[in-house]
This record gives structure tokens, C-alpha cells and sequence, in this order.
């Protein structure tokens, strides 16, 4: 099998097809229309953005914005320090 220069270079149309490129970014789930209120007493919203350890899942993992996951780490802590999660998850 034999392939041409165009093939191996990167921008090449060829290359292009078999591999996105170009990936479109997710949007906060917690941002915009409709997006529910992030609060301590949202229980079900909260265990959504927990492992299964009891630790919260990073932003990185969750696409959210940084401004929302700060929210939502404090709401979680207060629910915890509430005793409406728990610390560790036996």
C-alpha cells in the first residue's frame, strides 16, 4: 500500500476524515435558561455532582463553569455540615 505526501501531513483532507479534529466545547449544565437553582436544600441536584465515594466530581468532568462549580461545592459542603449528605459514603 502506498501513500502519498498530502496523506501524511496533518492538514490533509484524508486525515481529516478519519479523526475529528475539532470537537464542540459542551455548555454548563447549571448555566442558562431553565438550568435549575443551585441550593443546599436540592438534594437530588447535589448527589448528581457526588461520586460514589462521597467526593465532588471536578468541573472538568461535569463541564461546569467555574462560577457555578464554586456554587455548587459550597452548597454541597453546607448539606453536608447539615447532615442532609453524608461525608463518606459507607
Amino acid at each position: 500500500m502506498q501513500y502519498n505526501q498530502e496523506d501524511q501531513r496533518s492538514g490533509s483532507a484524508a486525515g481529516a476524515a478519519k479523526r475529528p479534529f475539532f470537537r464542540r466545547r459542551r455548555g454548563c449544565p447549571l448555566s442558562g435558561k431553565g438550568a435549575p437553582k443551585i441550593d443546599y436544600k436540592n438534594i437530588p441536584l447535589l448527589k448528581r455532582y457526588i461520586s460514589e465515594k462521597g467526593r465532588i466530581l471536578p468541573s472538568r468532568i461535569t463541564f461546569i463553569s467555574a462560577k457555578k462549580q464554586r456554587e455548587l461545592t459550597r452548597a454541597i459542603k453546607l448539606a453536608r455540615l447539615l447532615a442532609l449528605l453524608p461525608f463518606k459514603a459507607s
